[in-house]
C-alpha cells in the first residue's frame, strides 16, 4: 500500500466544489466557535471568580443542545434543510455580534450573558440536523466516508488552534475583538451554504411537533445497526471519559506537574487528528460497523492501561492511541448514520447523534469524577476501561448486524420511514 492510499481519501476536495466551500466555511466557523468558548469561559470567571458560574457556561450550552436538538431535527426532515442551516448561522452570528458590542462596551451582567450564550447554542442545535443532510446528499456514496473523514480532521485541528488563537486575541486585543471574529467566521460559513441547491427532505416529510420526534426514536429502536453504533458510542463515553480524572491522576501519579496535565489533554487530540489524517484505508474499505467496535474497545484497553501505568511517558503514549481509537470510532459511527438512515429521516437521527454525541462525554466526566471521589482516579480510570470494553462486547455480540456492517448496507433491505395516519 502506497502513502497516498494510507493518508487521509481527498478526492471529495477535488470532485466537489460545492463540498470545498462548505467545507472552508465549516472549518473557519469551528476555529471562530473554539474561540467563543474560551472566551466566554475567561469572561465569565473574570466577572465572577466563581467556580458556580464557570460550570453554569456548561449548562447554558448543553440544555439548549439536548432540548432544541430532537424538534430540529424533526422541522429539518419537512423544509429546506439548505434554508434552514442558514437560518442558525445567521442567528448564531447575531448573538456573537451581540457578544461583541457587550464586550466593547463593558461587562455585562453574567445573566445576560449566559442567556446569550444558550440562545447562540439553540440555534446552533438548529442548524445541526440540516447540516448532516450535506454531505451523503452532495458526494457519491462511495465517497461519504472520506467528506466525513475531511470534515473530523479539520474540526479536530480547529479544536487544537482555536484556544490558542483565542488566548493570543484575548492577550492583545480583549473579548469584544474575539466575539467579533467568531462573527465574522459564521460569515464565511453562511457564504459555504449559500451556494448548495435546495435540500428538502427525500421521501414523506416528518410529521409535526412531538408525532415526527417519537417517529424518529421508533427508527432507532427498530433499526439494530443504527441503534448499535449509538450505543456504542454512548458506552464508551458515558462509561470511560476521562477527561475529569486528568487532574486527579496527575496529582496522584505525577506530582500534579501543569505541563503533565497538558500534554494529557493534548495526546487525545493529537492521536486524534493523526488517525483521521491516515484514515484513508479505514473510509475506503467501507466497513465501518467491525471498525467502530475495534476502535471503541481499544479505546477502553488504552484508558484501562492508562489507569495502570505510572510512566508519565507511556501514559502519554496510551491517551494517544485512545484518541486515535476515539477519532476512528466516530468517524464510523458517523458514517454508519449518514449511509444507512433514509433521508426522509436524517435529520431527526442526526439530532440524536449530536446529543449523545454532546451529552456522553458530559455524563462520563461526571460518572468518572463520582468514582473517583469513592475511590481513586487510578482506580476510575481502570473500572472504567473494564466496563466500555465489557459493554462495546456485549454490544458486537448481541448485534451481528452491526458487525457485518458497511456504509453501502449490502444485503440488507432498504430502510424505510415510518409513515403516520
Amino acid at each position: 500500500m502506497s502513502l497516498s492510499d494510507a493518508l487521509l481519501d481527498v478526492r471529495p476536495l477535488r470532485t466537489s466544489p460545492v463540498f470545498r466551500r462548505l467545507l472552508f466555511g465549516r472549518t473557519v466557523s469551528v476555529l471562530g466557535s473554539f474561540m467563543t468558548m474560551v472566551t466566554v469561559l475567561y469572561q465569565v470567571w473574570d466577572m465572577t471568580h466563581s467556580a458556580f458560574w464557570s460550570g453554569a457556561v456548561g449548562v447554558a450550552q448543553a440544555v439548549p443542545m439536548v432540548g432544541v436538538s430532537l424538534f430540529a431535527g424533526a422541522w429539518a426532515d419537512r423544509v429546506d434543510r439548505r434554508r434552514l442551516y442558514l437560518t442558525g448561522t445567521v442567528g448564531s452570528a447575531v448573538c456573537s455580534v451581540l457578544l461583541a458590542v457587550q464586550g466593547f462596551a463593558g461587562h455585562a451582567p453574567v445573566a445576560v450573558v449566559l442567556v446569550l450564550v444558550a440562545v447562540q447554542t439553540s440555534f446552533a442545535a438548529l442548524g445541526a440536523p440540516a447540516a448532516g443532510v450535506f454531505v451523503p446528499r452532495l458526494l457519491p456514496k462511495d465517497q461519504v466516508a472520506a467528506g466525513l473523514a475531511l470534515q473530523q480532521v479539520s474540526g479536530q485541528a480547529m479544536m487544537l488552534v482555536g484556544p490558542a488563537v483565542a488566548g493570543l486575541v484575548l492577550g492583545w486585543w480583549g473579548i469584544g475583538v474575539c466575539y467579533l471574529l467568531d462573527a465574522l467566521s459564521f460569515a464565511l460559513s453562511f457564504y459555504g451554504a449559500y451556494g448548495l441547491p435546495a435540500l428538502p427532505p427525500e421521501g414523506a416529510k416528518s410529521r409535526p411537533g412531538i408525532h415526527g420526534v417519537l417517529d424518529g426514536l421508533r427508527f432507532l429502536v427498530g433499526h439494530r445497526v443504527v441503534r448499535g453504533a449509538l450505543v456504542t458510542d454512548l458506552a464508551a463515553t458515558l462509561l470511560s471519559m476521562p477527561t475529569s480524572l486528568f487532574p486527579l491522576v496527575n496529582e496522584e501519579r505525577f506530582g500534579g506537574d501543569p505541563r503533565t496535565l497538558g500534554l494529557f489533554l493534548s495526546a487525545l487530540a493529537v492521536g486524534g487528528v493523526a488517525a483521521t489524517a491516515f484514515s484513508g484505508p479505514v473510509t475506503r474499505l467501507a466497513r465501518p460497523g467491525p471498525v467502530m467496535l475495534c476502535a471503541s474497545a481499544c479505546w477502553g484497553v488504552g484508558l484501562f492501561l492508562f489507569g495502570l501505568t505510572t510512566s508519565a511517558w507511556l501514559g502519554l503514549g496510551l491517551l494517544t492511541l485512545a484518541g486515535a481509537a476515539d477519532a476512528l470510532a466516530v468517524l464510523s459511527r458517523t458514517t454508519i448514520v449518514q449511509t444507512r438512515t433514509p433521508d426522509a429521516l436524517l435529520g431527526r437521527v442526526t439530532a440524536a447523534e449530536t446529543i449523545v454525541g454532546q451529552a456522553g462525554p458530559h455524563l462520563g466526566n461526571l460518572r468518572g469524577g463520582l468514582v473517583a471521589g469513592w475511590s481513586s482516579g487510578a482506580t476510575a480510570l481502570i473500572a472504567g476501561g473494564l466496563m466500555c470494553l465489557a459493554a462495546v462486547t456485549a454490544v458486537g455480540v448481541t448485534t451481528p448486524e452491526l458487525r457485518a456492517a458497511g456504509a453501502a448496507a449490502p444485503g440488507e433491505p432498504p430502510a424505510t420511514a415510518p409513515t403516520g395516519p
